[in-house]
């Protein structure tokens, strides 16, 4: 990493009880780096871990903040994107390694591509076989349509059944997305600023949904390029399966009723309930043949929460 100066590009990295997991992700940046000029930025969350410590010692050139309350990751992004001096922030997630030469990529990738205002690479399990959620289709009526009637699921990467998977596609050349997922997320300051960063009512999750879809009103049109690949872990979260499905749902809520007229919000809120309902039947019939904890009845139980959306978000950030 290399110390204060003009960078290229400023790293937001958000971290909570992952010391070891961003100690591994912060250890692999000047091999992903080593033609830019980078500033790196972390938040922690509270970790009860040590996390903060500990990467202070191993990465002293960091900038490490240690909040004292979780605050959520769409507030600490915003947090670290306050701090950062780079004309592009890249969002990495502790449970990334980015392989090398990657950074670069993306960085030159954006130069040579000005305007799309946000921009992605290619993720990679731990396997290096293909990670596909790099990048997805934004939610429509349609997409929301096959989730109510369970199209999705039978006809898992169907092109025309499961849109938001973009089909197929193996993420190996140049395309404009609906979204780029946050957690590798090149976005040139510029359209940071103009579309004000992440909406922070986002605790977790939908975020970068949010961000994409106001991007592409405002003109932008996020991008991937296959040139740019980092190994996603997939284990940066201790959240429960039930408890993720339960925030996936709240900022797909929150995400039409704030973003889409009153009558198309209505309309897909009433899809995603049907969709929640009929998985919920279905892992209920299912449950004698294969016992086991599985979200869907649960989050039918709690549809009047996640189907309200996330509330509001306080403004001040307490560090």
């Amino acid at each position: 990493m290399t110390p204060p100066g003009d960078p290229d590009v400023s790293i937001l990295v958000v971290s909570y009880d992952t010391a070891e997991l961003t100690t591994r992700c912060l250890d692999a940046i000047p091999a992903a780096a080593p033609a830019s000029t980078t500033e790196v930025i972390v938040i922690d969350n509270a970790s009860t871990d040590g996390s903060a410590a500990r990467l202070r010692a191993r990465h002293p050139c960091a900038t490490i903040v240690a909040n004292a309350d979780n605050i959520g990751f769409a507030r600490a992004v915003n947090q670290a994107a306050r701090l950062a001096t780079a004309p592009l922030l890249l969002l990495l997630n502790p449970d990334t390694v980015a392989r090398p030469g990657s950074i670069d990529a993306i960085v030159a990738f954006a130069r040579d591509h000005p305007g799309h205002g946000i921009y992605g690479g290619r993720t990679l399990d731990p396997d290096g076989r293909l990670d596909p959620r790099s990048c997805w289709g934004q939610q429509s009526l349609w997409s929301l349509v096959c989730f109510a009637t369970m199209a999705d699921a039978a006809r898992r990467g169907s092109r025309v059944f499961d849109p938001e998977s973009l089909g197929g596609w193996p993420r190996d050349t140049v395309r404009e997305v609906g979204m780029v997922t946050g957690c590798f997320l090149l976005v040139e300051r510029t359209a940071w600023r103009r579309l004000d960063g992440f909406d922070e009512r986002f605790f977790m999750y939908g975020e970068d949904a949010d961000l994409s879809l106001r991007a592409r009103r405002a003109g932008y049109r996020p991008i991937i390029t296959p040139a740019a690949e980092v190994v996603h872990l997939g284990a940066g979260s201790p959240i429960r399966s039930d408890h993720k499905t339960l925030l996936l749902l709240t900022a797909r809520a929150t995400i039409l009723r704030h973003r889409w007229s009153p009558l198309r919000s209505r309309l897909g809120i009433g899809l995603l309930l049907a969709g929640v309902a009929f998985r919920s039947a279905a892992v209920r019939l299912d449950a004698r043949r294969r016992p086991g904890r599985r979200p869907w009845p649960e989050a039918w139980r709690q549809r009047r929460v996640w189907a309200a959306g996330y509330p509001s978000a306080p403004s001040e950030v307490t560090s």
